[in-house]
């Protein structure tokens, strides 16, 4: 296809508004809609392999959107009735298809592109220093994805030309793609499929544990079955005869046969722990994983005078070092545990969203009692675990605050908090320390009353 022909075809396909809707449909979702990928860290902008995934994600809907304007694509010849005429010129047929499908795959692919390129250039510009190409296959999917799709609805509405072809295969598509849709919920995305099924869909997961990527299976799976979907839909655009449309079924089924048998049958081989970006970045005691490596700077110096705080505080059983959690864990599950260090995570605001002395007021916090119930853009933590974490900051700091950036109202946590602090800051200072120490096993043991064990039980 030289320039001629391609600059022919844009202007009498829908190829060039096929690119607008995608584009402008997956900016729209990602700008203006309010979602886990506008903030936090799973920003769609904040890392290279959630930017890759965010932009796959819409293609729940943009995948069938592309099928439909590909089946709208492929009846050009029957509205205007030169299908005939086409068939009696000597010019191959696959020539014509090429042209055609050529078109509307490259818009499609441009448009994509480009998205991945806005999201590139704002990770660029970003503080995201953990730079790699694990994203590229993920990109690279997506973009065969929508060809495939379009591909393949043009060769579809050619074999059956109904003006009802377009619409029924864009709902079709949709209603394929959310059955087979992935939910972020557990630890690991999972469907309510097999797993292998629901890797035949082209989008993939909410992007909630921002450590994981696309396993290496998933991608050639994906990719032989997207290139038999392609292949099918342009045999099916030059197919004349019932036969040959029959055998252009066989990459499509031969395609799909071969992907279920090279996709992982277990969630936790399809989205893996990404080592190289979980591998641990340390300024003295202090270690944030590589992905997050621009975080060390501010949490070096809070989190090493946390550190000497918490060891005035619980001598011997004090934590030795501050470390950011790697462990996916599903929604509302307890997060990692650990005597050890203290573990942070950088989507609880309280911690994420600090700096300076207040960072090292959260710091200490974390470190005698230990959330039990996790903080996070959709986990609000227990109001009891928030006024345990006050007190046991103020003990160690010397003044009663509320914690900021929590679900709970500062109101209701000092409500909570004023009652049992009077309590016990009437008590001895060893008592006072027994009542600590007591919050810490309980707390690290994730058992018990958080508040009770701060007063013996004496109130509440």
């Amino acid at each position: 296809m030289n320039l001629r022909i391609l600059g022919i075809e844009l202007r009498r396909s829908v190829a060039p508004w096929a690119a607008v809707v995608v584009l402008a449909a997956a900016l729209a979702l990602l700008h203006l809609v309010s979602g886990p990928w506008a903030k936090g860290t799973a920003l769609w902008t904040a890392q290279w392999t959630s930017m890759a995934l965010w932009t796959r994600y819409p293609l729940i809907f943009l995948w069938p959107l592309a099928v439909g304007l590909g089946g709208l694509q492929g009846l050009r010849d029957h509205r205007s009735n030169t299908a005939e005429l086409l068939i009696s010129t000597p010019r191959p047929a696959r020539h014509r298809a090429a042209a055609l499908a050529g078109t509307t795959a490259l818009a499609l692919v441009s448009s994509f592109a480009l998205l991945v390129l806005l999201g590139a250039v704002r990770v660029l510009a970003g503080d995201a220093t953990y730079t790699h190409l694990g994203w590229l296959p993920v990109s690279l999917v997506g973009a065969l994805a929508l060809t495939a799709g379009s591909v393949l609805g043009m060769g579809i509405a050619r074999t059956v030309p109904s003006a009802l072809t377009p619409p029924a295969l864009a709902v079709g598509a949709f209603l394929l793609t959310n059955l087979l849709r992935q939910t972020s919920d557990a630890a690991t995305p999972t469907s309510a499929v097999p797993n292998r099924l629901s890797l035949l869909s082209p989008a993939v997961a909410e992007v909630r544990e921002t450590l994981l990527t696309l396993s290496a299976p998933v991608h050639l799976g994906q990719t032989i079955w997207l290139l038999g979907m392609a292949v099918t839909g342009f045999v099916l655009l030059a197919a004349a005869t019932p036969r040959a449309r029959l055998l252009a079924l066989t990459p499509l089924l031969a395609g799909a046969g071969v992907a279920l048998l090279q996709f992982p049958a277990d969630p936790r081989a399809t989205y893996v722990l990404d080592r190289e970006a979980a591998t641990p970045v340390c300024d003295g005691p202090v270690c944030v994983t590589t992905a997050r490596r621009a975080r060390i700077e501010d949490l070096a110096a809070p989190g090493a005078e946390a550190l000497r705080l918490l060891h005035e505080a619980l001598g011997d059983r004090a934590p030795a070092g501050v470390r950011e959690t790697t462990v996916p864990r599903a929604l509302g599950d307890t997060p990692e545990r650990s005597r050890a260090y203290v573990l942070v995570d950088f989507d609880d605001a309280v911690i994420g969203e600090a700096r300076g002395e207040e960072l090292t007021r959260a710091l200490v916090a974390q470190g005698i009692a230990p959330l039990c119930r996790p903080r996070s853009d959709t986990e609000s933590g227990t109001l009891e675990e928030a006024a345990a974490q006050s007190i046991a900051a103020a003990w160690v700091l010397g003044e009663l605050r509320p914690l900021e950036r929590t679900m709970h109202d500062t109101g209701r946590q000092a409500a909570v908090a004023d009652p049992v602090w009077k309590t016990f800051m009437a008590r001895t200072r060893a008592e006072q320390r027994q009542g600590i120490n007591a919050l810490h096993d309980a707390a690290v043991a994730c058992s018990g009353d958080p508040l009770g064990a701060l007063t013996g039980g004496a109130t509440r």
